[in-house]
């Protein structure tokens, strides 16, 4: 592992020089492709040195281009290649725009950018191929290893010393006393109790224990085996097999920050991304909708039955904090059941009403509840206090779908988890889509949510009453 680890920092240190070699090679190119000379006189190599400079900081940084593992696809590698040429080349021109210095001819620089891409990604090509002609041909042997424990974290390492250095690292086999999965069964080697009987056998260089980090008798048992026979010991922290969940590692200047569960929205940029996505689209609804629809909505309630156009209930929102929910009256305003929830035929619901509620145009209101920041968009569906305190009670997991604001249309809701919970399993689907989107929150799926939410409303929904 160490070699590895030495060997990655040597590349770190090899492709910045190989980029600037190439960025100052076809600096020379282009000049030579649009002047018909190679000179590189003048301003140019103060281009160059600013041009260098800016493609390190962003490369190096901010995008990790210098990454050499093998595990990483070349798509994504090529991907990062191109996001890095893209920042590169908008905050060169956004500075020499602000700064109203001298630069050079667009031409020029397409054919630089252009040929620096093509240069960059030949070179990675030829680092490629040197790299693993070096490992099939020339690397010599380094070490015999085992694994105990064939837990996602023993998983993923087999992979990666296997993929990265398959011939220097000779991998021997799976101990473990739980069952192996079944594409792991031919390289389990026998029980934990097998272990040290084969490695004296075997000759084992290394072994890493990647069992859950509660066994800690086992582990001073094996780490003095490996002291008394002159064996490296090694442990791979299995989070999830120790905590019973699933983790995710973050880490701080190199400290390991263990989360049970993933929240893109505990980001501040994520956060702020989607408020700026909810202020401008509902500011479109409010402006360029509501005026035409809502005066025609406001009179068809009042003609189909008495009372104000507008329901108001309050709905706890994120944190359990209340908040006064807005909606289009869609029952009659004298039941007197405002905590009871609707139900299929349900004699409360007026005939504009049912229609409403199968369209989802009785939500539109809720785009104030947007602009106030009471509301997203797209979020949990903010229940009745009632259903808060009946169903937290039963759900352990229900809090936690108001971890984020409450929004319009949600996850759970295109899925068809919408309209009466009464069923003993609807509730519990609903949070478990509540909470699939917490934990994987993403612009685009917000985008997914709304292009379906939309889709519905002009089929109309079945269980929407």
């Amino acid at each position: 592992m160490e070699r590895y680890s030495h060997y990655a920092n040597s590349y770190r240190l090899i492709l910045p020089v190989a980029d600037a070699l190439i960025i100052f090679g076809t600096f020379r190119l282009a000049c030579f492709k649009l002047l018909g000379n190679w000179s590189f006189d003048g301003v140019y190599p103060l281009y160059f040195a600013v041009f260098v400079l800016l493609w390190w900081i962003l490369s190096g940084h901010y995008v990790n281009v210098y990454r050499v593992d093998r595990l990483m696809p070349y798509k994504e590698k090529l991907l990062n290649l191109i996001q890095t040429f893209l920042m590169h080349a908008a905050i060169l021109m956004s500075g020499a725009l602000l700064l109203k210095v001298y630069w050079l001819p667009s031409s020029y620089l397409l054919v630089m950018y252009s040929f620096i891409l093509s240069g960059v990604v030949l070179g990675r090509l030829l680092m490629a191929f040197l790299q693993r002609t070096y490992r099939k041909h020339l690397a010599r042997p380094h070490s015999k290893f085992v694994i105990i424990g064939a837990s996602s974290s023993g998983q993923e390492l087999h992979r990666f010393l296997t993929t990265h250095d398959p011939v220097g690292n000779q991998f021997r086999g799976f101990f473990t006393d739980e069952p192996a999965p079944a594409h792991l069964a031919s390289l389990v080697r026998g029980t934990v109790a097998d272990l040290k009987a084969y490695c004296q056998q075997e000759q084992i260089d290394e072994i890493y224990f990647a069992l859950p980090l509660d066994q800690r008798e086992l582990m001073t048992e094996l780490a003095q085996f490996a002291d008394d026979h002159f064996v490296s010991f090694r442990i791979i922290p299995d989070f999830q097999g120790t905590v019973r969940k699933d983790v995710n590692v973050f880490y701080y200047n190199h400290l390991p920050i263990l989360t049970i569960r993933q929240a893109p929205l505990a980001f501040r940029p994520n956060q702020v991304m989607k408020r700026i996505f909810d202020i401008a689209f509902s500011g479109i609804v409010i402006l360029g909708v509501f005026p035409f629809i809502l005066p025609i909505l406001a009179i068809i309630i009042k003609l189909d039955s008495p009372g104000p156009v507008f329901f108001k209930q309050l709905r706890p929102g994120k944190r359990n904090q209340l908040f006064p929910c807005y909606k289009l009256r869609t029952m009659r305003s004298n039941h007197g059941k405002t905590e009871l929830q609707a139900t299929k035929s349900d004699a409360r619901i007026t005939k504009v009403g049912s229609f409403l509620r199968k369209t989802s145009l009785d939500e539109l209101p809720q785009f104030f509840n947007v602009m106030l920041g009471q509301m997203s968009v797209v979020g949990p569906r903010p229940n009745m206090v009632s259903q808060l305190e009946e169903y937290s009670k039963h759900i352990h997991t229900y809090p936690m779908r108001h971890a984020v604001t409450p929004g319009i249309t949600g996850y759970a809701q295109v899925n068809g988890y919408r309209g009466e919970t009464r069923a003993p399993q609807a509730m519990e689907k609903r949070v478990e889509y509540d909470l699939k989107y917490v934990e994987n929150w993403s612009f685009w799926l917000d985008m997914k949510i709304i292009a379906q939410t939309v889709l519905n409303m002009v089929r109309g929904e079945k269980n929407a009453y």
